[in-house]
């Protein structure tokens, strides 16, 4: 095995509470993650250099260690002791500091990939205690699904599929920092925390309605101010026939649900027509294989 490519999927968050903030500096999250059918491509190959190449598409992204496909590949050559050079290849299709995990998605393919080249046997679960190192969605990207993510977001549990839809993403054409979205986060005792655990129950009974009622995210308290392109966006995918609109992440990027596919093609096409500054992508939930 000289070369080998995987699909490297984009995440949303259905929901996402923050209970409290850790005397480490972290949060302690209570999420409900979704992987979506937009993805990076991830190739790797063996190279004669004992070194690690990172090559994209992407000029602007950087290709040493500030890369996080970088640093996973380097932590995991390490705990095996390996000499081989190795050369990864980046195809990015999700959005750059979107909200919508792709770095860490790349991260993920690149250990499960580093994983079966070498054939050093590791669990997913030991692939997911080694990538909490590198980032605390990397664990949740290497699980993949619907799942429930609690702590930093590295206590994982696996849910029964969220209700088919259609999913209509549009990011905004602006930067947000995560550090400054937690860093101006007030967990005052009257802000409004998103109900998770009624999330959950319409997902067991398969109810999109259920779920797309109490669909909320507590980071929007702090990033809709700062920036309300956001809430613009929210309030067109809802004027467009969303059954819900929200940020996902930190931001910037919005999706609506959609019951209706025709429905969510109009909308894309609205925002692809009238906004040619975003970037817009049609997608649905997605349960990828690991």
């Amino acid at each position: 095995m000289n070369s080998l490519t995987t699909k490297a999927y984009a995440k949303i968050n259905l929901g996402l509470d923050v209970l409290r903030k850790r005397e480490d500096g972290y949060h302690d999250l209570c999420m409900i993650m979704q992987t979506i059918d937009l993805y990076d491509v991830v190739t790797l190959e063996k190279t004669p250099l004992d070194k690690i190449l990172v090559r994209t598409n992407l000029s602007y992204l950087p290709t040493d260690r500030r890369n996080l496909v970088y640093k996973a590949a380097q932590a995991f050559m390490e705990r095996f002791s390996i000499s081989s050079g190795i050369k990864i290849t980046l195809e990015k299709n999700i959005p750059v500091a979107a909200g919508l995990a792709g770095g860490s998605a790349d991260a993920a393919a690149t250990l499960c990939l580093l994983n079966e080249m070498f054939q050093t046997g590791l669990t997913r679960e030991e692939l997911m205690h080694l990538g909490v190192t590198l980032g605390a969605d990397v664990p949740y990207c290497i699980l993949t699904g619907t799942a429930l993510s609690e702590g930093i977001g590295e206590i994982l549990t696996p849910l029964k599929r969220m209700p088919d839809c259609t999913i209509l993403l549009v990011k905004p054409d602006i930067s947000v920092s995560t550090r400054y979205v937690y860093g101006n986060l007030k967990l005052t005792p009257h802000i409004h925390h998103p109900d998770i655990t009624a999330m959950k129950k319409a997902i067991e009974t398969g109810s999109l309605k259920g779920l797309t009622s109490h669909m909320d995210n507590i980071l929007q308290t702090v990033t809709v101010p700062r920036y309300p392109v956001i809430k613009e966006i929210k309030h067109q995918m809802k004027k467009l026939g969303a059954m819900t609109a929200l940020m996902s992440g930190s931001g910037p990027t919005v999706f609506g649900i959609y019951k209706n596919p025709l429905t969510a093609e109009k909308a894309c096409e609205y925002f692809r027509r009238n906004d040619p500054e975003k970037q817009v992508f049609l997608t649905k939930p997605s349960w990828p294989d690991r």
